[in-house]
């Protein structure tokens, strides 16, 4: 046994770059004229009141309060769960937005169904689907689809499967279109999973295929979890960009993803934003801030080195929310109140959930910044 473990952390180690290297060259293809192509079908059906794909959800008045998790990517508790390290501080979140009454949208790939027979993760993830249960009883619950749970929609026995979830067999959406007023302000935030024109993604069975039978039980058999902030790092950096050059043409509408796994608040990752806070505090000579920022860079910069040229000029006007399988167990999302957008995480704080506000800002605001 002892002479089996020292040769898989032989190989684990040999080896660990091509694995990551097989993975990610099986995640992620975006192409920009089917991406941008299809976010302007999604936009066009989420007008059309007859189109039982997106749903409205008016937040006018700060009446409601929103959280979108993303990426989840539930499994079976076994070596290929990219979740389970996330599990304690994704229940206290549930836990704590039920309290607030915040409005739950899972924003795609909640479950991860290439790898895991839909049973497995039933079996292993009843308090949680417990725990979302309380909001679809409040009627605070969407559930958009992403490519890794596409089964949702296309599985004749998915309305089976999710009444055996939750109690009673809910809709799934491919958007869903969050109207915020406050006179005379106006405007809307169409969120969806972003897989869309994403080649390796977008309806691909061969990438299916090769996470369910290859990938999955190479990941078993080493441990592996590749849900860091480096992982595919170019191609999660080029889909955000045409994320974003979308949402930058769009009129008073600010676009909400997940898929990439990579935080993104209006429009700029961490490493951009410190690069900005740095100019900033260079001109005013404030000292403190400049040390700190300078210390904090370097790690940023150990998990993704790649920054748009044009960062500093960039419309405040898309936003990813990150993921909930972090390989150390941190979750990212993005809320809603009170007029306010905010980039949160839940980390854990010597092995208790604690939340974080890493970036806030009035919607009224933001869109003032660009007029």
């Amino acid at each position: 046994m002892l002479i089996f473990t020292g040769m898989k952390r032989v190989l684990k180690f040999l080896f660990l770059k091509t694995l990551r290297d097989l993975a990610q060259k099986f995640s992620s293809a975006p192409d920009k004229g089917k991406v941008h192509k299809a976010l302007d079908n999604l936009l066009r059906s989420a007008h059309d009141i007859k189109d039982k794909h997106s749903l409205l959800l008016d937040i006018s008045g700060l009446s409601q309060s929103v959280i979108i998790f993303s990426d989840q990517h539930k499994g079976a508790r076994n070596a290929k769960d990219d979740f389970k390290n996330a599990e304690k501080n994704y229940l206290a979140a549930l836990a704590y937005y039920d309290q607030e009454k915040y409005y739950l949208i899972n924003l795609g790939d909640s479950e991860e169904l290439w790898k895991n027979p839909v049973n497995a993760i039933l079996k292993n993830n009843r308090e949680i689907f417990s725990l979302e249960k309380k909001f679809i009883q409040r009627q605070a619950f969407s559930k958009v689809i992403g490519n890794h749970d596409l089964m949702w929609k296309e599985d004749p026995l998915a309305p089976f499967y999710l009444k055996n979830m939750y109690g009673k067999s809910i809709p799934v959406f491919e958007s869903v279109v969050i109207h915020y007023q406050k006179n005379p302000f106006v405007c809307k935030l169409l969120c969806t999973h972003g897989h869309q024109g994403d080649r390796q993604s977008d309806g691909n069975a061969f990438s299916k295929w090769f996470v369910s039978r290859i990938w999955g039980p190479l990941q078993s058999f080493f441990e592996l979890n590749p849900n860091t902030p480096s992982c595919n790092n170019e191609k999660k950096s080029l889909h955000n960009e045409y994320m974003y050059e979308w949402s930058s043409r769009q009129n008073d509408l600010l676009l909400i993803t997940g898929h990439t796994h990579q935080p993104v608040f209006k429009s700029l990752t961490h490493l951009e934003r410190l690069y900005l806070d740095l100019e900033n505090a260079i001109a005013i000579n404030d000292i403190e801030k400049i040390k700190k920022i300078e210390q904090e860079i370097p790690r940023r910069k150990a998990e993704y080195n790649i920054v748009n040229e044009s960062f500093r000029q960039l419309l405040p006007y898309y936003f990813n929310s990150g993921c909930c399988c972090f390989d150390d167990g941190t979750i990212t999302g993005i809320e809603l109140k009170e007029g306010e957008i905010m980039l949160i995480k839940w980390s854990y704080q010597k092995d208790i959930p604690q939340r974080t506000i890493l970036e806030r800002i009035t919607l009224e605001e933001l869109f003032k910044t660009t007029l």
